[in-house]
C-alpha cells in the first residue's frame, strides 16, 4: 500500500484551535488540520509554512512536535506529523477549505474530522485544558 507523508497545522488561539472543512476531493466537507504533502528535500517544519501559506494565505510560526498519526486509507496509508502552531497575523484567507471553525476543548468534538485526524483532537483536547 502506497504511503502519504503529510503535516498539520494544530493552530492555536489562546483557547482555541483552528478546523478547516475540506472544499474538494473524496473527502470534501470533512474536517481537518490544515497541511499538506512534505516536498521531496524538505523539512516538514518548511513542508507546514509552505502548506498553510498556500491554502490559507497565512504565515505560521510552528512549534511543539505533536507527535504522528498513523492511519490506513482504503487506498493508502497516511503518515501525518502534527505540530502546534500560532499565526504570526491575525490574517486568514480561504483559498481551498469551504469553512473554517476556531474550537475550543469542548466544542472539538462538534466538527465531523476525518479518520485520520480524530485521534489528535483528544491530545488537544488535553493541551487546550492545560
Amino acid at each position: 500500500m502506497k504511503t502519504i507523508n503529510v503535516v498539520a497545522a494544530v493552530i492555536r488561539k489562546g483557547d482555541k484551535i483552528l478546523a478547516t472543512q475540506r472544499g474538494y476531493g473524496e473527502f470534501k466537507d470533512g474536517w481537518e488540520f490544515p497541511g499538506g504533502k512534505i516536498e521531496p528535500g524538505e523539512r516538514p517544519e518548511e513542508a507546514l509554512k509552505r502548506e498553510i501559506k498556500e491554502e490559507l494565505k497565512a504565515a505560521i510560526s510552528v512549534g511543539e512536535d505533536l507527535g504522528v498519526v498513523e492511519y490506513d486509507y482504503p487506498n493508502f496509508h497516511l503518515n501525518m506529523r502534527c505540530f502546534m502552531c500560532s499565526l504570526v497575523s491575525e490574517d486568514v484567507t480561504l483559498l481551498e477549505h469551504e469553512a473554517m471553525k476556531w474550537l475550543t476543548a469542548e466544542t472539538i468534538d462538534t466538527v465531523n474530522w476525518l479518520p485520520a485526524d480524530k485521534p489528535m483532537t483528544e491530545k488537544i483536547k488535553e493541551i487546550l485544558r492545560g
